[in-house]
């Protein structure tokens, strides 16, 4: 049981885990954000372009409201994605220049023979092309 639960702090510490909550909580804030600009200022404007009919008999849809509740419902979504795809991409170009800064160059695995310009060892004191004594 203890590895069990030893195996799920590993998970549960990992960066990308805690990463994702923090997306997931910003998210949902956001989306309240996005949700209060459709309800507060674009519902009304697509109610004003999508009135509904003045009479309705009883028991009939009014289109309009429904239609522009609909396309609010889809602007608030495309809004959101967005907002998150460009979050998701300065945090992914943050990750990829962190790395390149990390990844030192690795050293020189052969040299060049001043003589038959072959590529060897660099630990070579001999070229094994041309035989000649390499100074170090």
């Amino acid at each position: 049981m203890k590895k069990f639960f030893k195996e799920f702090k590993e998970f549960a510490m990992r960066g990308n885990v805690i990463d994702m909550a923090v997306g997931i909580i910003i998210g949902a804030a956001f989306k309240a954000i996005v949700d209060s600009l459709i309800a507060n200022f674009i519902q009304p404007l697509l109610n004003a372009i999508l009135p509904a009919p003045k009479e309705l008999e009883e028991g009939a849809w009014a289109a309009g409201p429904a239609i522009a509740a609909f396309i609010g419902t889809i602007i608030s979504f495309i809004i959101t994605a967005f907002v998150l795809f460009l979050i998701i991409k300065a945090m992914n170009a943050a990750k990829n220049a962190k790395k390149k800064e990390e990844e030192a160059p690795a050293e020189p695995t052969t040299k060049v023979c001043p003589f038959c310009q072959s590529e060897i060892d660099i630990k070579a004191t001999r070229c094994p092309h041309c035989t000649s004594e390499l100074k170090e």
